[in-house]
């Protein structure tokens, strides 16, 4: 199984930006994802996820209102949008995977993509 996020960059605080992970090896049906952020200085911790089922989603109290995560099953892609961007926002941003379930513990994920630099500007 091999996960690659892309999407990150230079974005003013306000904007918005999409965030993929491109999932190969494994279909979508039988996988969780999670977007994890790490600052620097920080530990890594959980933005969202999305359910095997595609319509299960949890997301984190700092960023509900602002992401959604959803996937899109013919390219076995998932996507992160975040709105409304915030200084605190910048972060590498990593996806994950799992069985089925949704979680938002990184202890609880067995696969990790590279990670995306998404730096947010005044």
């Amino acid at each position: 199984v091999q996960l690659q996020a892309s999407g990150g960059g230079l974005v003013q605080a306000g904007g918005s930006l999409r965030l993929s992970c491109a999932v190969s090896g494994f279909a979508l049906d039988y996988l969780a994802i999670g977007w994890f952020r790490q600052a620097p200085g920080k530990e890594r911790e959980g933005v969202g996820c999305i359910g095997s089922n595609g319509f299960s989603t949890r997301y984190a109290d700092s960023v509900k209102g602002r992401i959604a995560i959803y996937r899109d099953m013919a390219e076995n892609m998932v996507y992160l949008e975040v709105n409304g961007l915030q200084l605190e926002d910048t972060a590498v941003y990593y996806c994950a995977i799992r069985s089925l379930d949704c979680a938002m513990t990184a202890a609880h994920y067995d696969y990790w993509g590279q990670g995306t630099l998404v730096t947010v500007s005044s």
